[in-house]
């Protein structure tokens, strides 16, 4: 297990990026092969938008990862944190190390980047993909990717997670994320069976309907079971669901300029109330 967590703790950045091309690759073959919907759009003008907001948003990956480098080796150091309280095998500190960052740094703020209005505004350009494919788990507005990186950084702080346990929990949680938003068609029994532990592509699909009540549930990114503790799972025909947000102007998903000052733009509104 020790060289297991040393393979990660001394990855280098072009492997990591390595790791994202190959998720995202892959899942767009899946999705060549066997879509879900077969929508009628130009790929790879849409997966050129998505990657856009990548580059945004790794370059605020970049700068964040100098800040979170001293904040380890300080934890490190000074043996601050819950796990340095406690004395378990490696791999039962890596799964409670995963467990608490997959649900304060994805289902909590995933949750008030609904709720809070300041924060909805960020995450509205997520929501404004009118496609959504593999490619669309790269569209983050950077102010909802920033916001995303402080909760995780405070559960790292409030825990005393290893460097090593976070960038594990960092691939996974690109792999779930390229994988639930892949267009690809799975079988509904496969997929309900997953679902009772992990998110997967039809239970994520509600999460982007283009209006309530679906669009506030299946808040999600690893496990499942945080969306049935907290009674926001939705489980329905993934081929009903519209994609986009009706809140927003669908003809203007893919300008990017259009999206970038989505949260600053007052004359779109929240929700749908008068």
């Amino acid at each position: 297990m020790d060289s297991f967590l040393n393979f990660f703790e001394s990855m280098p950045s072009w492997q990591k990026l390595v790791w994202i091309l190959i998720c995202i690759s892959a899942n767009w073959i899946v999705e060549l092969i066997t879509p879900l919907v077969k929508f009628n759009y130009k790929k790879w003008k849409h997966a050129g938008v998505n990657m856009v907001f990548l580059a945004m948003d790794l370059s605020i990956n970049l700068l964040f990862g100098i800040l979170t480098l001293g904040i380890f080796i300080w934890l490190n150091s000074n043996e601050f944190g819950l796990l340095y309280l406690i004395d378990l095998p490696i791999g039962v500190e890596l799964l409670i190390a995963v467990l608490a960052l997959d649900f304060s740094a994805q289902y909590i703020v995933h949750y008030l980047l609904h709720k809070i209005p300041f924060m909805w505004r960020f995450h509205m350009v997520h929501h404004s993909d009118t496609n959504v494919d593999a490619t669309s788990a790269t569209r983050h507005h950077p102010g909802d990717y920033l916001m995303r990186e402080v909760f995780a950084l405070l559960v790292i702080v409030l825990f005393g997670i290893p460097l090593a346990y976070y960038l594990f929990y960092r691939m996974v949680t690109v792999f779930f994320a390229y994988f639930t938003h892949a267009n690809f068609y799975m079988p509904k029994t496969i997929d309900k069976i997953l679902s009772l532990v992990f998110v997967t592509p039809n239970m994520h699909k509600f999460h982007h309907h283009f209006e309530m009540p679906w669009t506030d549930t299946n808040f999600g990114n690893i496990f499942s079971f945080w969306d049935r503790i907290f009674g926001t799972l939705t489980y329905d025909d993934p081929k009903k669901v519209t994609f986009g947000l009706d809140l927003l102007d669908s003809t203007k998903d893919q300008d990017i300029l259009y999206q970038l000052n989505i949260p600053f733009n007052k004359k779109i509104k929240l929700t749908t109330d008068k």
